[in-house]
């Protein structure tokens, strides 16, 4: 009976694990048949032209371009706003206090708003404080949405470092503060999966985006000005009637596939690096 139940989970999670896998081909390959043939040099190095919604000439460099600064800019305001708040909860309050507990259970809950909800906040923000549709406007909206992702992602990792090690580190006569120190080094590899989780799902949000960014067919110069970003462009160009511009919108969903996929090679690598130097 024992092992009749052990082989009717093993096979529920190899069903479970090729559903998981062929959809992410499924995916992947839909994507590429039908962005590849739309996808060019002029694609990734020009910015839209005059009809190019209509399927004339142009590219999408202002939609990357306004992707990255706006991923970059909200992961780094994120890290800036969670770290410290990790680092407290985790160093300088007492296992099972009640305010860790509720600053847990408050970043659980954030974690599961929709980010329609962020998008919305950070509107009504930008409204209080007289701000335009703008790349400030996407940071902050896209940062109310990550930093509990990050924090969630950096506390599990530092609440895996053995108290043990803390204390005796205390023991020999460290500071709090040189204390803070073996704590990152231990979560190293964690603060580095947190960031790279929050850039990918900042760099791919609409959403959140949608009435705090604005967008542009221009490159973004400054905080002040639209950002477009690829999320946007994808759903625009798909709202299309004509063909081509609907190619273009996977050609478009093609590049924001490549970035999250240069992201997740790159985290493993940086983790395999930092995890042998890890003490």
């Amino acid at each position: 009976m024992r092992k009749l139940e052990e082989n009717i989970f093993k096979i529920l999670m190899i069903i479970a694990s090729a559903l998981v896998v062929g959809s992410f081909f499924l995916i992947v390959f839909t994507i590429v048949k039908k962005g590849l043939p739309a996808m060019n040099l002029d694609m990734i190095t020009k910015t839209p032209e005059r009809g190019f919604y209509i399927g004339k000439e142009g590219g999408i460099l202002n939609v990357i371009i306004g992707s990255l600064y706006l991923a970059l800019g909200s992961s780094l305001l994120a890290l800036l706003v969670s770290l410290p708040i990790v680092i407290y909860i985790n160093l300088y309050l007492k296992t099972g206090s009640w305010l860790g507990s509720v600053t847990r259970l408050s970043y659980d809950v954030l974690f599961g708003i929709p980010s329609i909800v962020y998008g919305a906040f950070g509107f009504t923000i930008m409204i209080y404080f007289g701000l335009k549709a703008s790349l400030l406007g996407g940071i902050i909206a896209v940062t109310l949405l990550v930093i509990p992702i990050m924090i969630r992602t950096m506390d599990e990792v530092m609440r895996t470092v053995p108290k043990e090690l803390l204390d005796a580190s205390y023991t020999l006569g460290a500071t709090r503060l040189e204390t803070v120190k073996i704590l990152l080094r231990q979560s190293a590899v964690g603060i580095l999966t947190a960031i790279l989780l929050s850039f990918g799902r900042a760099i791919g949000d609409a959403a959140s985006v949608m009435f705090t960014a604005g967008f542009s067919d221009n490159i973004t110069t400054s905080l002040t000005d639209p950002a477009p970003t690829l999320p946007l462009a994808i759903f625009f160009q798909l709202s299309s009637p004509i063909e081509e511009v609907q190619a273009r919108a996977y050609a478009s969903a093609l590049v924001l596939t490549i970035i999250v996929l240069l992201i997740s090679i790159s985290a493993r690598i940086l983790t395999k690096r930092f995890s042998k130097n890890k003490i």
